[in-house]
Formats: structure tokens, sequence, C-alpha cells
């Protein structure tokens, strides 16, 4: 897989909650906020194809079955 190099300038509160979070995970902050862009980029595609398969089963869902909230 290519990489690519993303530099943030970021608050020194909001690093000091990120290294907080990161350590008690055992991880650096680089790899607690890789892993949280990755988290919510997958929660985005698939609230998108959950979206996608109600509009093509219809409102109701597969069968006429209501989803489940």
């Amino acid at each position: 897989m290519a990489t690519s190099v993303l530099s943030l300038r970021i608050d020194r509160d909001l690093h000091e909650r990120l290294r907080a979070r990161a350590a008690k995970r055992g991880m650096s902050v680089q790899d607690y906020v890789v892993r949280t862009l990755i988290r919510d980029d997958f929660d985005e595609r698939f609230q998108a194809a959950v979206e996608e398969t109600e509009e093509f089963y219809g409102v109701n869902g597969i069968n006429g079955v209501d989803r489940v909230t």
C-alpha cells in the first residue's frame, strides 16, 4: 500500500487529550489519530451503503420488514 504524509497543527490541549486517550490504549498519538480516521471513514461508508439499500428496497426495509433501530 502506498502511503502519504499528513502534517497537522493542533491546539496543545487537544494534543494532550489525544495523548491521554492514546496512552490508555497503549498507542502513539499518530496511531490513535489514524485509527480514529479509519473508523470514521468506515462509519460514513457503512451509513451510505445502508441508505442505498433502503432506497433500493424502500423505506420499510427488505420484504416489508421494518428496520430495527
